[in-house]
Formats: structure tokens, sequence, C-alpha cells
């Protein structure tokens, strides 16, 4: 069964650093894993910044297009960890409990 690709659009044309990137963050916050955000800058700092602040996120940048004024990022909200190993890493129980043999 074919499900659909859930897309949000934020179109943060006109807007100067550092506003663009304070938008995405908020607007990321809002979306769920798995879902992508599409936004759509025209200052020419946002190809800095965004990227940035999409490696504080963990989130992905799946593709950025530069057009003669438009900077178009595709960002891919990043997912919960799946397993108990990926959040807490290899732990064993001696190192939960010491007194454990």
């Amino acid at each position: 069964m074919f499900i659909p690709m859930l897309i949000s659009k934020l179109d943060l044309t006109g807007l100067k650093c550092p506003m663009p990137a304070l938008k995405t963050r908020k607007a990321l916050k809002s979306l769920t894993p798995g879902e992508r955000l599409e936004v759509h800058c025209t200052d020419p700092l946002s190809v800095i910044d965004i990227p940035n602040l999409i490696r504080e996120t963990g989130d992905s940048v799946e593709i950025t297009e530069r057009a003669e004024r438009r900077i178009v990022f595709l960002i891919k909200k990043a997912g919960a960890p799946s397993s108990f190993e990926d959040r807490f890493g290899s732990l064993s129980l001696r190192s939960l409990c010491p007194y454990t043999k």
C-alpha cells in the first residue's frame, strides 16, 4: 500500500538572518518523525544557518536547491531511536548495578 509522503511548506522569502533559522526550528518542532519540511528562503546566509541548525537538531537536509534568488531546503525530521541500545548504548547489567556478578 502506498502511503503519501507528508511535506509541510514554509515560505520565508524576504526574511533576513536570523529569522529563517528561527522559524525553521519552530516549524520542525511541530513535525513528527519522518515528516518533511520544504523551506523557501531568499536570504543568502540561510545556506549557512539552516544546515547548521539541522546539524544541531539531528534532522537531515535531503535536498538543497538554489535558483536565481531563491534557496529551497527539503528537511526530514529525524525519527526517535528504534531500540534500547540506540538510546542508551550497549549497557550491561553490571554497569547498571555494580553488585551483580
